[in-house]
């Protein structure tokens, strides 16, 4: 963890071999995070809160996830704030049309927020890349601050949490789409878009992240 400064809470960012780690820890050290990249889930263990980023296909990601999943779990069962961001947002949800997509068969996600990832409409541009609107739908911690700001999006694939309360904020792009989800219990939640590559107004919702972890 980091010593060099006095921080807010301390967040384990998941190390298991895909996603964007220094831009992620750049942004949550800015926001006041001590943060530690860690490829051995031991380490969820001691931490504030947990980030799962993620960049690439769902079924690779629970692929090189699996050593994580059971720890993933309980952490989070346990009441530990848990990020998942782009596809580690995906990877909260129970499965992915996208494996089957690609023809990879059935892929298992963490089932922490149960719904399924959906591919958008074969007349809409994939993937969406860019800045886009948010529209909160709901009070949470995260979104404090943030509704009507844009966010920077790349993906093909949405949540479709099996919830409705399960959403937070959506976005459109050809249809209202959940941009922000979470769980029930509110600390497992996930952003389809980057927040570190989001400027003032990911920055905001890292901080909203490191504020909840620091109320634990």
């Amino acid at each position: 963890m980091s010593t060099t400064r006095q921080t807010a809470a301390d967040v384990v960012v998941v190390d298991y071999g895909l996603g964007n780690l220094r831009s992620v820890t750049r942004g949550l050290e800015r926001a006041d995070a001590g943060v530690e990249i860690s490829d051995d889930p031991a380490a969820l263990r001691d931490a504030d809160g947990i980030v799962l980023p993620g960049v690439g296909a769902f079924s690779e990601g629970m692929e090189n996830a699996g050593p994580f999943r059971e720890t993933l779990v309980e952490e989070a069962e346990a009441g530990t704030p848990l990020f998942g961001i782009c596809l580690g947002m995906q990877m909260l949800l129970t499965t992915s049309e996208e494996a089957d997509h690609a023809g990879e068969g059935d892929a298992e996600g963490l089932d922490l927020i149960p719904g399924t990832n959906v591919r958008f409409p074969d007349d809409v541009k994939v993937p969406q890349m860019g800045w886009n609107e948010l529209n909160v739908r709901r009070e949470h911690p995260l979104v404090e601050g943030v509704d009507g700001e844009y966010a920077y999006f790349v993906h093909s694939y949405y949540a479709d949490p099996e919830d409705p309360d399960a959403v937070v904020a959506t976005t459109d792009y050809s249809l209202d789409f959940p941009s922000i989800v979470a769980n029930e219990a509110g600390n497992v939640f996930g952003t389809q878009f980057h927040p570190e590559k989001s400027g003032e107004t990911g920055l905001r919702i890292l901080r909203n992240f490191v504020d909840i972890c620091a109320e634990q």
